[in-house]
């Protein structure tokens, strides 16, 4: 029997996570390399190494996580992270403004985690 060979396209385990669609677009397209996320319970052990599955309906995009940074507040996160890497299609203002509403205050009050990805 011999040894099965996992390469980096065919990781073994990845976590799957949704994304509205002009977000999806952009990670699929290389362009978007910081995912933010509120830090849930779920997502406190996430780290670099990892795969994460992004999905957009039926579309599907493998990253890896090349590093996880932990905020305080989504405005620290994009001061320190940069707007162009969140999303390189708006400026920092309305990126803020559609962040929080995607996540209010006391989502924001447990923490923000800015995901650095790269498409594998």
């Amino acid at each position: 029997m011999s040894a099965r060979t996992i390469t980096p396209t065919q990781p073994t385990r990845a976590r799957h996570m949704n994304l509205y669609r002009r977000y999806f677009d952009l990670v699929a397209s290389g362009r978007k390399t910081i995912e933010v996320r509120v830090q849930y319970a779920n997502l406190r052990n996430i780290g670099a190494g990892q795969y994460i599955r992004f999905a957009c309906g039926k579309d599907e995009c493998l990253t890896r996580v090349n590093r996880v940074a932990r905020y305080g507040s989504f405005e620290e996160m994009l001061d320190t992270e940069g707007p162009a890497n969140v999303n390189p299609d708006s400026p920092r203002e309305e990126q803020l403004a559609n962040i929080r509403r995607i996540y209010g205050p006391e989502k924001e009050a447990l923490g923000v985690l800015a995901i650095e990805i790269e498409r594998v």
